[in-house]
């Protein structure tokens, strides 16, 4: 089993998931509920900057193997 990580990471749904789980895991050891959505808060920003970071990253990637095909094609 195989888990794509750079899918997971950039996933809108995952990190859904990961605050809720969170905030519900503090609510149930008792943190009150502004703590909790203080941190569900926390966690979204940086789910949003490691989003952008990967997706740019890859963007990057893409776009720099394209360069080096059209200039191989064009070499050829």
């Amino acid at each position: 089993m195989h888990i794509d990580w750079k899918r997971k990471l950039t996933s809108r749904k995952f990190w859904a998931a990961v605050a809720g789980f969170v905030s519900m895991l503090m609510i149930f050891f008792g943190k009150d509920a502004g703590t909790a959505q203080q941190v569900t808060a926390l966690i979204m920003a940086g789910a949003s900057l490691i989003s952008y970071i990967i997706g740019e990253g890859l963007a990057d990637g893409n776009h720099i193997a394209d360069v080096s095909k059209k200039e191989e094609t064009e070499n050829e």
